[in-house]
């Protein structure tokens, strides 16, 4: 009998826990109706911990008022990158459960929250990215590729705008990631042009841009075959090791550039500048030897690799005015590097030649 009533005590606990999670998520639920998301993310936080023990039904009401709560927030541009991932997680949890409980409450709205999150997220990335704010174009493209892999041309987005804006580290991870995935973008590009602004714009879809000329918005389409990225995006992964300094794997793409496109004149031209840092790598240890026959022995020997690794960017020059006879960068460099191992030979004859 006392086991008995230990269940039952049990089970009116639960029952009651459930109750008061319901209670708090309408309170939540009504805080976010007046227009005030932040105290319904408070109520929501502080239950949280209790949801994952509740009724599946209590999930997707919890989850769901979450997801609405926080692309809320997103929406108005608060910390957008951020609350939109947040939301995105707990709509996907709402479908988790739903599918689980095939109990489907919320899935229809969860999904149609999903597709409209994307849709501003790739907006706003692409508005960011005008108005040059770099970090946060990224942020948002990243976004987008996080909940959805299969559109890998965002993961492209981030890297680029993580390059325009400096940002090399996130440059080199978004850009690793592409390579890793052997990223080509290939495929068909959708345009037409704007009745209205006379201007071509892109679609995401070739239906959707049939649907737009159905409806007389829009006039001449276009089919674009792009040429593939795999160049791109070897080249900016060198120039970001470059800029961070990493020049073992800036050499490295470097050579995979060329191996992918023998008259890349900028990976020539890179290539070269890498020797040279290394070069300075060189001297840099140099400067801190000693005296001591030991150290003497060391300087020789390092001496003797750095004359070695300027000679080593050489043939790199000189291929790049094969491809550019006029590029000044090359002449200048090559010009630089006969007068500092004293090659006077080599050095007027280039300087004969332009």
């Amino acid at each position: 009998m006392k086991k008995k009533l230990k269940i039952l005590s049990i089970l009116l606990l639960i029952n009651y826990a459930a109750f008061a999670q319901k209670e708090e998520i309408k309170e939540a639920q009504s805080y976010f109706d007046k227009g005030k998301p932040e105290e319904a993310c408070a109520i929501l936080k502080k239950v949280e911990y209790l949801v994952i023990n509740a009724p599946d039904e209590v999930k997707s009401d919890f989850f769901f008022t979450k997801g609405n709560v926080y692309k809320d927030l997103a929406t108005k541009n608060i910390d957008a990158a951020a609350n939109f991932a947040i939301a995105s997680g707990a709509y996907q949890d709402v479908l988790l459960y739903e599918n689980d409980s095939r109990n489907y409450k919320y899935a229809f709205k969860a999904n149609l929250a999903l597709k409209e999150m994307k849709s501003k997220l790739v907006d706003g990335a692409y508005n960011d990215f005008k108005a040059g704010k770099y970090k946060e174009s990224a942020d948002k493209s990243y976004e987008v590729y996080q909940f959805d892999k299969k559109d890998t041309l965002n993961l492209l987005n981030a890297a680029s705008a993580s390059l325009a804006g400096k940002d090399y580290s996130s440059a080199i991870k978004y850009y690793e990631k592409l390579k890793k995935i052997n990223y080509s973008g290939k495929g068909i590009m959708f345009y037409a042009t704007n009745k209205k602004t006379k201007t071509e714009e892109s679609f995401i879809s070739r239906s959707a841009r049939e649907s737009n000329i159905a409806a007389g918005l829009y006039e001449k389409p276009r089919d674009v075959w792009p040429p593939s990225k795999k160049e791109e995006i070897l080249n900016s992964l060198a120039f970001s090791y470059m800029e961070t300094k990493d020049y073992i794997n800036a050499e490295k793409y470097y050579d995979e550039g060329i191996q992918l496109n023998q008259n890349c004149i900028d990976c020539y031209i890179n290539l070269a500048y890498v020797k040279i840092q290394l070069k300075r790598v060189l001297v840099d240890q140099m400067a801190l030897l000693g005296n001591s026959p030991q150290e003497m022995k060391e300087y020789d020997k390092l001496d003797a690799q750095k004359d070695e690794i300027v000679k080593s960017a050489i043939p790199y020059l000189k291929k790049a005015l094969v491809i550019e006879p006029k590029n000044e960068d090359a002449f200048k460099s090559l010009l630089g590097i006969y007068r500092s191992l004293d090659m006077t030979a080599e050095y007027n004859a280039l300087k004969s030649s332009q």
